[in-house]
């Protein structure tokens, strides 16, 4: 069954010690205390560097049965001139284990620099390089562009013919393609400001609940508009993160989302 999963980006972050983690936590039960009181992470550290087998079980181990990570692939297979030639970076990463996640494996996210332009040939190549599925696990997989190129039809015909979303970045300097193109959303909104308590102000909060809902249930949000894709009223999931922005408050945020819902 389709669900809307609402979370943060990572959950190792001084500044939540004593604002959402209770002052005295062990930083060794911070995964544990965020998976319960969120539905969703982004795994950040991915994207830096190879992480172990071992690690992602770990990861598997210490969160609920019904939790979903999201995790973001390497930079060394997006942060490149060619894309085509990411093969090596791709195998990597899914050799390091990922699929130890099991069924709390939700999307891979592939974020791209703001100054990588969209070629059509090239990035062709480069979604054929990713893997359907990885030791018996299925894969999910986002793109996330950040160059005005990208809004481009031919780019979104490209990632509904791979059945790969197009990430949805809200509130920020980044280009915000609103195209469903996959049979999950991936919504991350970037806006919060430390000196609201809540991260946004509480009406907004629950347009962002109302926002979700329409996309989980195939409709196109209120005061949005899509280059291409047109509305199938099909239920999806809905993976949104609330992240950057005044990170401090993006917690409070989530869990209002997930109160709203």
């Amino acid at each position: 069954m389709a669900k809307i999963r609402v979370g943060i980006g990572g959950w190792n972050f001084e500044e939540w010690r004593g604002t959402f983690y209770p002052k005295g936590l062990s930083q060794k039960l911070e995964l544990k205390y965020a998976s319960e009181h969120v539905t969703s992470i982004e795994i950040n550290s991915t994207y830096y560097g190879s992480q172990k087998p071992d690690t992602f079980q770990k990861w598997h181990d210490e969160t609920p049965d019904d939790f979903v990570f999201s995790v973001k692939a390497p930079r060394f297979a997006t942060n490149r001139k060619i894309l085509a030639e990411a093969a090596p970076s791709i195998e990597k990463f899914f050799e390091s284990g990922v699929a130890k996640l099991g069924k709390k494996l939700g999307p891979i996210n592939y974020q791209f620099s703001e100054y990588k332009k969209f070629e059509p040939d090239d990035f062709a190549k480069f979604l054929g390089l990713l893997p359907k599925s990885v030791d018996g696990v299925t894969l999910r997989h986002a793109l996330e562009v950040r160059n005005a190129a990208f809004a481009d039809k031919d780019f979104i015909a490209m990632a509904k013919d791979h059945n790969m979303a197009i990430v949805t970045s809200i509130d920020s300097d980044f280009p915000q393609i609103n195209d469903v193109t996959a049979d999950f959303v991936y919504v991350r909104i970037m806006g919060t400001k430390e000196k609201e308590p809540l991260g946004y102000s509480k009406p907004m909060l629950r347009k962002w609940a109302t926002r979700a809902t329409d996309w989980h249930e195939g409709k196109i949000p209120e005061g949005y508009e899509n280059l291409a894709a047109k509305p199938d009223g099909k239920k999806r999931d809905v993976f949104f993160y609330v992240i950057s922005g005044d990170k401090v408050r993006n917690p409070q945020a989530a869990m209002e989302i997930i109160k709203q819902l």
